[in-house]
């Protein structure tokens, strides 16, 4: 018995080392591989398991929720020059001041993301949803309606001119998540740069307002 714990004491001071202390090359790889395992068998689905959602981060891949400044842009002129679509839906500008995330977000933004409970749901909230497109989209709810006992979400990109046909009526079974907050801002970016000049020339680099 004193022989085996002295094993496995043994195992994991060895184990601990690769991990952390050598500098080699063999350190190296087995320091990747370990994280690589570890974020994709661990961290996500225990993730995934406390949010309740299939996609607690996400990165935001195109400009549709910015604002010019960003955690710095003047708000009231930043709504003065997108009013009359928010009037359209009967939100005012002191109400928007209530919204989750009033000032939008960036390209390459990582949000942390829950459960949509669609009774939960409120104007204003961002939501993340299905529509056939390439990815998911984020974008904020503008009105809700009930339908046969169910309700119906729309929705409009904030630094969008208007609404998108594919958001006008978004069903219960097209949520994915609710943003909640801004993780970090611009890490996407790190994922965004391989892929980011495949797009067509206007959605490509960093986002100006619309």
């Amino acid at each position: 018995m004193a022989l085996e714990k002295e094993n496995v004491k043994k195992f994991f001071r060895g184990f601990w080392f690769l991990l952390w202390k050598d500098n080699s090359i063999k350190g190296w790889i087995f320091s990747i591989v370990f994280l690589f395992l570890f974020i994709k068998f661990i961290f996500f689905p225990v993730l995934n398991l406390v949010t309740g959602t299939s996609l607690p981060l996400a990165i935001v891949e195109s400009c549709s929720m910015y604002h010019k400044g960003g955690i710095f842009s003047d708000f009231d002129s930043w709504f003065q020059n997108h009013e009359e679509k928010y009037t359209e839906k009967n939100i005012t500008q002191e109400e928007f001041l209530e919204f989750p995330v009033k000032k939008g977000f960036n390209k390459g933004d990582i949000l942390f993301i829950v459960r949509a409970r669609p009774e939960k749901i409120k104007a204003g909230d961002v939501i993340i949803f299905s529509a056939d497109q390439r990815n998911p989209i984020i974008h904020r709810v503008v009105e809700i309606k009930e339908i046969n006992g169910n309700r119906v979400f729309s929705t409009i990109g904030d630094n969008n001119n208007g609404q998108l046909p594919f958001e006008k009526n978004i069903r219960e079974d097209q949520l994915i998540g609710k943003a909640v907050i801004k993780l970090v801002p611009y890490a996407g970016w790190i994922k965004l740069v391989f892929y980011d000049w495949q797009k067509p020339q206007l959605e490509r680099g960093f986002c100006e307002e619309n």
